[in-house]
């Protein structure tokens, strides 16, 4: 079987699952594990990337006002590449190629490839959707292997978390300019994590908010995971916010409780690497309690400057 990702998390599954090997063709954005790079490109971007937040967010809003996509299928690779099956999914206009036109290319495709529509919206889903690709390429044993090892992970989390007392008061940003909260799975993690998501509901949509709205929230820690960023780029949007004074006044930032990780790889996407999400945040939220593993990054902690927090407390 020869396989076609049109998702940098259904990529990940295909290797989780052991199915590297009838991988043959990815999306421009696919970037783990480093195997991956190698493979042919079957998207391109219509959205320029080397340009602010702030102008992606408004270029990204224009192209879906006026029904244009964002990304494109490359259809003479894909051609070439004569898949057997596609991987797609149509949970997010802003994440992949438009599901119609994936299911339109594959109607002219040599052998009319299978096309599996994944769009998990809870950690639990994501773990069923690894089923569905075992599913789908003949692998249901080892599929069952990988979730329950992933579902183990989860309970020990979880297990942990029962002992928390008072959960900690959070506000997750997945963007920051303008700032949007975390949706989908990412509230349901941080209650796993022994956290309370003050912004996010489980289930729903990521939704852009006001400074003001984070400022109310008078949350004790805030988490970035700015989606598709690393944390460096990340942290090149978080000097402009010290002139937001909803942002300086908010307990989390004067206390230096902002905490940043990265948003390419953790949170964003609905893969296997959820359950890392999962365990690096509930060791930022209680360092105590759960222990980072040795092959996750802690995320970076940012602070304001010192005239900064003085200024925000009338000094």
């Amino acid at each position: 079987m020869r396989i076609v990702s049109l998702l940098p998390s259904a990529t990940e599954m295909v290797f989780a699952l052991g199915l590297e090997d009838r991988l043959v063709g990815v999306t421009h954005e696919c970037d783990h594990p480093e195997a991956v790079r190698h493979l042919p490109r079957v998207t391109h971007t219509l959205i320029p990337t080397e340009t602010s937040s702030g102008q992606i967010d408004g270029l990204v809003r224009e192209r879906l006002a006026e029904g244009r996509a964002l990304y494109t299928l490359d259809l003479p690779v894909l051609e070439e590449l004569e898949p057997d099956l596609i991987l797609t999914q149509a949970l997010c206009d802003v994440c992949a190629v438009d599901e119609r036109e994936v299911r339109e290319a594959a109607c002219h495709l040599p052998g009319h490839p299978d096309v599996l529509n994944l769009e998990p919206q809870t950690l639990g889903e994501v773990l069923t959707a690894l089923r569905k690709v075992g599913s789908a390429t003949g692998i249901e044993a080892r599929a069952d292997r990988v979730v329950r090892a992933l579902r183990d992970r989860v309970d020990r989390v979880t297990a942990r978390s029962e002992r928390v007392e008072a959960p900690r008061r959070v506000v997750f940003l997945e963007w920051l300019d303008p700032p949007f909260s975390g949706g989908h799975w990412t509230p349901e993690i941080i209650r796993l994590a022994g956290g309370e998501d003050l912004l996010g509901r489980e289930g729903g949509a990521s939704r852009t908010l006001t400074w003001e709205e984070i400022a109310t929230s008078r949350a004790g820690l805030v988490f970035i995971a700015a989606c598709g960023y690393s944390v460096e780029r990340t942290l090149e949007d978080l000097p402009p916010l010290v002139r937001i004074p909803a942002w300086r006044a908010l307990p989390a930032v004067r206390s230096g409780e902002v905490h940043v990780t990265n948003g390419s790889h953790y949170f964003s996407r609905p893969g296997p690497r959820l359950v890392d999400s999962l365990e690096i945040l509930a060791h930022t939220l209680h360092p105590k309690l759960h222990p980072l593993p040795d092959s996750l990054p802690r995320p970076r902690r940012a602070s304001l400057p010192r005239r900064a927090v003085e200024a925000a407390a009338g000094r």
